[in-house]
């Protein structure tokens, strides 16, 4: 790692402007912010503080961008850019990703590709707004802006006071979008994400199996169906708080930590026993940036929401903002984490939501002349309390949820093992969702469960091989309760958690080569290659079915040449023929794989088959 800084000053005025890069070599990652100091008497307004400054002089100019919604995140954009100024930014003050995200690939001859041609990866560690600013001007060169989004934010900068911008993390290929995205994962797996070598546990979620209705008898049986299945960690999810506001529904109780004693009559401590005598770990939902008006914090600190004077206070999912900006939400944010972890020790995950973004925003705490500080000052403090959280629990695993996947940012990631992408397990949403997530975010990271049928969401039903394959495509789990199963899908479960543990470290720490779009086939397929290259996994999935089907060529990247790999189809239907039994067992050569390739069709929508390969002896 070199890091390089750029000092400057103002020819007349006392101000300074720093710019800091921090080269990863290895990794082909630049990483870039600026920090402004006031040497001046008298206070400064800062209205614009970009992070990178960019210029391009090509024959034109291709550039991706990530937008979506709640249970649709994540799906991707691309646009020629001509003269002018093209915006992608985040008003939304928390919760920001939830639309747009602050990722973007820049293709520089010609639409973006996989695997060729020169593109630019850019995207801000920073869990606020935030703002990329693409011109073209009359010579057709281009200028690239990031940053956090000056937008309601001028900043006053006292005598002496430094201000520093979140940092733009972007990297260079001469390879397409494919080189992109294995050399943030690399950096990422090093640098950008807590923990990112460390095994990930297999988790049950009671959530769509009990949603707010639970007690001891219920979880109790559900941690033994969890432990007898294979899953490594039970997640008790929203619903164990609040007594005088019970939290039964999303009405009440947030803000108000203490275990509701109706539910829970022996507490947090009894369920980890539970856990812990079944040998798996215990993980429990928080969101300590959020209040409901019915509870007891609320009744005791209404003055602790983000709020203006003489207006309606608006609610969404029947809750409020907490103030970050003030020190004393800051204490009582980070009190809530640590004193749930000091009350109940033997928790090992943390799941950390928040289902809202700012209406009307102004600070009850800041004076009047600074209250466009909000806006960057919430997510300053919330990267502090963060920081301080991990640095005091680094052995805690933690997930970053935001209704789905609104907070995935390399600000955010650093303190986070894991991040929720999205509230929608439906397949076929989720192969949308994960293709877009992993074009930055690396796969260690990445939680997908196995759900119901009818999806909850979608209303979709998929066969459960279907399910679990997209979910072992990410860091796997379940929201389905063994208890549902019949015994043929409770047999299937439980090999197919068995083989998932077997080829995890493949999954999770590989090398991601992107073979065939959702976006332009009917097919998809992506897989993954170890640093040994002695193994490898190779997702299919039909989107859409074809009423005359073309075997499709498959065509394998990332392997070795020289070696020779053993295919085998894994996580097979016993009721149903292969359409790989051609290649079952046999042996090719990388070279063969990756020229002649594989050719095998597949008939019915939502249809699944996962190849594994191993080097052969």
């Amino acid at each position: 790692i070199i890091q390089t800084s750029i000092e400057l000053k103002d020819e007349f005025y006392d101000l300074f402007v720093t710019i800091h890069y921090r080269a990863y070599q290895q990794e082909d990652i630049l990483e870039q912010w600026v920090e402004i100091k006031n040497g001046q008497k008298k206070s400064i307004r800062l209205t614009h503080f970009a992070s990178s400054d960019l210029s391009f002089n090509a024959p034109e100019y291709h550039v991706s961008h990530f937008h979506g919604d709640w249970s649709n995140e994540m799906n991707i954009s691309e646009q020629k850019l001509t003269e002018g100024i093209k915006i992608v930014d985040s008003k939304l003050g928390v919760r920001t990703n939830q639309f747009t995200h602050p990722s973007f690939i820049l293709s520089l001859n010609g639409p973006l590709a996989e695997t060729s041609g020169q593109a630019i990866g850019g995207t801000l560690a920073w869990p606020g707004n935030f703002q990329f600013c693409f011109e073209v001007d009359n010579y057709n060169k281009l200028r690239v802006i990031s940053g956090a989004n000056p937008y309601a934010s001028e900043y006053t900068l006292d005598k002496n006071e430094i201000f520093k911008t979140p940092a733009f993390l972007f990297t260079y290929s001469n390879e397409g979008a494919g080189k992109i995205t294995r050399n943030f994962h690399r950096w990422a797996r090093k640098y950008g994400i807590k923990n990112g070598n460390k095994e990930r546990s297999i988790l049950l979620n009671n959530w769509e199996a009990t949603y707010f209705d639970f007690d001891e008898a219920k979880l109790t049986k559900i941690i033994d169906d969890a432990a007898k299945m294979g899953f490594e960690l039970f997640l008790l999810d929203d619903g164990w708080f609040g007594n005088k506001y019970p939290r039964n529904n999303d009405h009440a109780g947030l803000g108000d930590w203490q275990t509701n004693t109706k539910k829970l009559p022996n507490g947090i401590p009894y369920l980890i026993e539970e856990c812990r005598k079944r040998n798996i770990k215990f993980g429990i939902w928080v969101e300590p940036e959020m209040v409901n008006p019915d509870s007891e914090l609320y009744e005791k600190h209404p003055d602790w929401v983000i709020s203006q004077p003489h207006r309606e206070r608006t609610l969404q999912r029947n809750q409020l903002i907490l103030d970050v900006s003030n020190p004393k939400v800051q204490e009582f944010v980070f009190g809530t984490i640590d004193n749930i972890l000091q009350q109940n020790p033997g928790i090992e995950y943390v799941k950390w939501d928040c289902n809202r973004y700012v209406f009307n925003s102004g600070s009850p705490y800041l004076p009047a002349d600074k209250q466009t500080h909000l806006f960057f000052d919430y997510a300053k403090h919330l990267m502090e309390i963060m920081k301080k959280v991990s640095e005091k629990y680094p052995d805690v695993t933690f997930m970053a949820c935001s209704g789905g996947g609104g907070r995935i940012d390399y600000g955010s990631m650093q303190y986070f093992d894991e991040y929720w992408i999205s509230d929608n397990n439906d397949p076929l949403q989720r192969i949308m969702t994960q293709w877009g997530s992993q074009y930055f975010f690396p796969t260690i990271g990445l939680a997908s469960h196995v759900s119901a049928s009818p999806n909850h969401i979608s209303g979709r039903s998929m066969s459960l091989k279907c399910r679990f394959d997209i979910a072992m495509a990410a860091k796997l789990g379940m929201d389905l309760q063994p208890s549902q199963m019949t015994e043929k899908e409770y047999a299937f479960s439980q090999n197919a958690i068995r083989t998932y543990k077997e080829i995890r470290n493949t999954i999770l720490t590989g090398d991601l080569y992107r073979i065939l779009s959702p976006y332009k086939n009917n097919r998809t397929v992506y897989m993954y290659v170890n640093d040994d290259k002695n193994e490898a996994v190779v997702f299919n999935f039909l989107i859409r079915k074809e009423v005359y089907p073309k075997p499709s060529t498959i065509v394998l990247q990332g392997l070795d040449p020289g070696k020779k790999y053993t295919l085998k189809e894994i996580n097979k239907d016993p009721d149903e023929g292969s359409r790989f039994a051609k290649y079952e067992g046999k042996t090719f050569s990388g070279a063969y794989l990756m020229t002649v390739g594989l050719h095998f069709a597949m008939y019915n929508e939502m249809e699944s088959l996962v190849i594994q390969l191993n080097e052969a002896n």
